[in-house]
């Protein structure tokens, strides 16, 4: 909490969100600004965390938390929203009726050090569920933490997480990229106790705040 701003665990200004699992940084593909552009994991584009010695190419592997609490990217300024299970760019949006559709509040995000997940928090059905549709209340009954996806030379036709076991998280494709996804989980803490440790430490992140100046050394 800083000034009656909560980051929500992240720290303030920039920051970078590297995977545990896959040792990459979460990144805004393409470094695109358009919305609905998804992120995805990616090899560090620039290992200096002090902000002069960093190459503003990287800046779409960097973010921050703003004043409205909302999770955003550095090269473009926007928010980070959640599309499926898939994170992606948001644009501000006019409210049209009816209200949360296409328009709709921004999840937040929040970070914990103690287990290295991150969370996401709704305000309304992810699902974005039409007018006509059965209301429906399930959505707040899970619990939503970002995860990285293993890639396997074979494929990505294993990646359910109920089919998951020590083989199906061998991750050991050529590919630069990873993806990312959103988890709905009914009952965390009994599916935890289910689960491998890659499957666990999938769901864990290291967030490295950047720095004005190098630290000081003697």
């Amino acid at each position: 909490m800083t000034a009656g701003f909560d980051t929500y665990g992240f720290p303030t200004g920039y920051f970078i969100v590297r995977s545990v699992a896959s040792n990459r940084l979460l990144d805004v593909t393409g470094d695109s600004i358009e919305d609905g552009t998804e992120l995805a994991l990616w090899p560090e584009k620039d290992t200096s965390i002090v902000e002069t010695r960093r190459s503003p190419d990287a800046n779409n592997q960097v973010f921050f938390i703003d004043t409205s609490g909302a999770l955003c990217s550095r090269s473009s300024g926007h928010a980070i929203d959640v599309e499926g299970d898939c994170l992606v760019l948001r644009h501000r949006r006019p409210i049209s009726l009816p209200f949360p559709n296409y328009a709709h509040p921004l999840p937040k995000f929040s970070y914990s050090a103690t287990t290295g997940e991150i969370s996401v928090h709704f305000a309304s059905d992810p699902a974005h569920r039409a007018p006509s549709a059965v209301p429906s209340d399930a959505w707040t009954k899970k619990t939503y933490i970002l995860a990285s996806v293993p890639l396997r030379d074979l494929g990505e036709d294993e990646v359910l997480e109920e089919e998951r076991g020590e083989e199906a998280e061998v991750d050991d494709s050529p590919e630069w990229g990873r993806s990312v996804r959103v988890l709905g989980i009914v009952n965390k803490s009994k599916e935890e106790r289910e689960i491998v440790e890659k499957a666990r430490n999938r769901r864990r992140w290291q967030i490295t705040p950047l720095r004005q100046t190098n630290a000081r050394t003697g």
